[in-house]
């Protein structure tokens, strides 16, 4: 008689379950040869531009929190130590802004997307998510955007703390979007069943933002 070493099924492997049946986190990704590998429209940069809503948030990392919160099992509130203890990721992918520039081959350190819906559990009902940053930003990604194998909460740049002029200490990193979707200075992920568009949204940037598509704004 052999002995049965498969773990019982928790909640969450049933959830993960009903998410790979639904065709949940499926962002479509299609692996790029170098000649595609610049989206229409952008140019290459070595730089590392700043842009922001002219508000620079001063939050130290002993000072930062971050809110998980809306249509999730298990809300979360941590701060950066309690952040850190959570499985870290790297890694490496192009940044797309809509103003037209594009820099390669960024390093990336921090918590995956993934990792922090094992750690929240979406309900059944949550299909967007809306990003807050300490400077009164907002931007929505659908699930499925913030989901995708790549996209994480990242806190450190080219192997060093990213700088406060570029969303240190925490900031999201959607690197199939355009860069305003990867909100600087996180501070609250909110869970929703209805469609939030964000700061840029509402005024005229498209609701997605695919650099591939030229989805720059909201008519194209």
């Amino acid at each position: 008689m052999t002995e049965d070493h498969t773990p019982p099924e928790s909640k969450l492997t049933q959830t993960k379950q009903r998410w790979a049946r639904e065709g949940r986190f499926l962002t479509g990704k299609i692996a790029r040869p170098d000649d595609q590998r610049l989206p229409p429209g952008q140019h290459l940069t070595q730089d590392w531009p700043v842009l922001d809503l002219g508000i620079t948030p001063d939050i130290p990392r002993e000072r930062w929190r971050l809110d998980v919160y809306g249509a999730v099992e298990t809300p979360l509130f941590w701060d950066f130590a309690q952040f850190s203890t959570q499985p870290q990721s790297t890694f490496i992918s192009d940044i797309h802004c809509v103003t037209t520039w594009s820099r390669y081959d960024n390093q990336w350190e921090g918590l995956s997307t993934r990792a922090l819906l094992d750690a929240c559990q979406p309900k059944p009902e949550a299909r967007f998510v809306v990003l807050e940053s300490h400077d009164g930003y907002t931007t929505n990604l659908s699930l499925e955007d913030f989901a995708a194998e790549d996209a994480l909460l990242a806190h450190s740049w080219q192997g060093s703390p990213i700088e406060r002029d570029h969303g240190g200490p925490v900031r999201v990193i959607v690197p199939h979007l355009y860069f305003w979707k990867s909100a600087k200075w996180l501070q609250r992920i909110q869970f929703v069943t209805d469609d939030k568009p964000g700061y840029w949204e509402i005024r005229g940037y498209h609701n997605r933002g695919d650099p591939w598509q030229e989805q720059r704004y909201s008519d194209d």
